[in-house]
């Protein structure tokens, strides 16, 4: 339960962090030789609130995403393991007892003749 909170509030986190930057006034690159954006609001401030804002939210997806992962049930993965294990095994030995051919064989299909076709 716990972890799928922490995988909602990441993705949360993720936009917007994605929001901010957009919103960001550019330093340099084409887009800051355009007039019109190189200011954002006319404040300098908001710059650096969003700055704070982008590395917050960083370092909040950072930690999340440790949360969920230390929170994470052992059960569901540990089942999913034992089934592909088994699984593999079944084949190992179906393929050392001859059941099942080394290399998967296509069926050859004789080519058709005219005279068939009609």
């Amino acid at each position: 339960m716990l972890s799928m909170i922490c995988i909602i509030l990441t993705l949360i986190a993720s936009i917007l962090v994605i929001l901010a930057v957009l919103v960001q006034n550019p330093k340099s690159g084409m887009a800051a030789n355009f007039g019109a954006s190189n200011q954002v609001m006319g404040v300098r401030e908001t710059t650096n609130f969003l700055e704070k804002f982008t590395w917050t939210m960083a370092v909040a997806i950072a930690v999340l995403s440790l949360v969920a992962t230390m929170t994470m049930g052992r059960g569901a993965v540990a089942v999913g393991d034992s089934e592909v294990s088994r699984d593999a095994e079944v084949l190992q030995e179906q393929l050392i007892e001859g059941q099942l051919p080394a290399m998967p064989q296509a069926d050859i299909l004789p080519a058709e003749t005219p005279a068939d076709a009609e």
